[in-house]
């Protein structure tokens, strides 16, 4: 087994409220992360030695050109283009080069602006394989190929999509206590079963909502957390894998079920010590699968988990404490981070709705680079309170 994270912290949880529609560019809406972050912590901008950046829309510019931008001189930087799993990727890559002591301080962000139409110019060229071989025979974007993804998914394992919907109404109610979700609104079940299909078997509320955000966190070891005064949560396993089972026609299994004896044992405990489970959630399918890849359920039988547990905050088993995308919105690579801030929120009990009782560790899960027939980038993180 590898090393372990022994010492390392995540504080500062840091969200920009979402907005539906922005004129302001990521770069705008990734320095107010930066600026709530250096405000949480009493910080100059000279004290961040280390960032981990990611973006879609950030046009010509990486994390490089934000150095300049924000007045940043970093001796450690790195640029996630991994989407959904940029959050976790972040954390598990600046943990390690604080242990290295490449950093002392690290700051982890994640933002994207959406301008009106302009999340049509982002899906033409989100990858070479979008732009090469989807788009131009018009099954540009997610919503056909998650439409791929959930339609092999349901015909092997039975599962229904009142049981997708089951997720997405437990989503709809924990987001109606978050402040800053998007959709707020009631759910029911017959409504999400009613709604109008967008690519079969992907109807209405299974599609996230792309909107103007972002999220950010502070990496540090935990002698400098408690020297700042700075309430924090314990990083205690950290995983990531890229292009898992490259054998597979069509992706039905990701890479946590590769990896996570490793994420659970480096953190000493079980599935059943999990308090709080904050999945990437673009759409229900990949829910699914990170309950079976994480050892939640056997593969195939994320139906009959879900159908047994009760996933609201206040229920058996939370799940997405925020109302996660399919309600909050999805605000681009921040995507990648909202479960890994609310995480940190709940853990160190300064949650922005409801704390859940008695919280001591959380798991975050991340996914993304989808191409036609799979996503590419998977990870997860196990938080601890202090």
């Amino acid at each position: 087994m590898r090393q372990g994270y022994e010492g390392i912290v995540v504080a500062a949880p840091v969200t920009v409220p979402y907005e539906r529609y922005s004129i302001h560019g990521a770069h705008g809406w990734i320095g107010r992360a930066l600026h709530g972050l250096l405000r949480a912590a009493g910080l100059k901008p000279a004290d961040l030695d280390g960032a981990c950046l990611s973006s879609f829309t950030l046009g010509a510019d990486t994390a490089v050109g934000l150095t300049q931008h924000f007045g940043l001189s970093p001796r450690w930087l790195d640029h996630i283009p991994m989407g959904g799993a940029a959050g976790v990727v972040a954390l598990r890559r600046a943990a390690r080069a604080v242990q290295a002591g490449d950093a002392r301080i690290v700051a982890c962000a994640a933002g994207d602006t959406n301008a009106p139409d302009s999340f049509r110019h982002t899906v033409a060229g989100f990858s070479r394989f979008a732009i090469d071989a989807s788009v131009p025979y018009g099954s540009g974007g997610p919503n056909a190929a998650f439409a791929l993804l959930t339609d092999a998914y349901m015909r092997h394992t039975g599962i229904t999509r009142a049981d997708f919907g089951r997720i997405c109404v437990a989503q709809r109610a924990n987001a109606r206590q978050f402040p800053h979700a998007l959709l707020r609104q009631p759910l029911s079940l017959d409504q999400y079963l009613s709604a109008r299909m967008v690519s079969d078997p992907i109807a209405l509320f299974d599609c996230v909502m792309p909107c103007a955000g972002a999220e950010a966190v502070l990496v540090m070891h935990e002698a400098t957390a408690r020297d700042l005064g700075l309430a924090y949560a314990h990083l205690r396993g950290a995983i990531e894998r890229h292009n898992a089972y490259p054998e597979d026609p069509v992706q039905l299994r990701g890479g946590w079920a590769m990896d996570c004896a490793e994420l659970y044992a480096q953190a000493a405990t079980t599935p059943a010590g999990i308090g709080l489970l904050q999945t990437y959630d673009d759409y229900p399918v990949i829910i699914a699968l990170q309950l079976e890849g994480l050892g939640f359920c056997a593969p195939g039988e994320a139906k009959d988990f879900i159908r047994a547990h009760d996933l609201r905050l206040e229920g058996d088993f939370p799940h997405n404490s925020s109302g996660g995308q399919l309600s909050a919105g999805q605000a681009g690579a921040a995507g990648g981070y909202i479960g890994l801030t609310d995480a940190v929120r709940q853990l160190i009990r300064t949650p922005l709705g409801p704390q859940i009782p008695g919280l001591q560790r959380a798991l975050v899960s991340g996914f993304g680079m989808i191409n036609y027939d799979r996503g590419l980038c998977s990870g997860a993180v196990i938080l601890e309170a202090a």
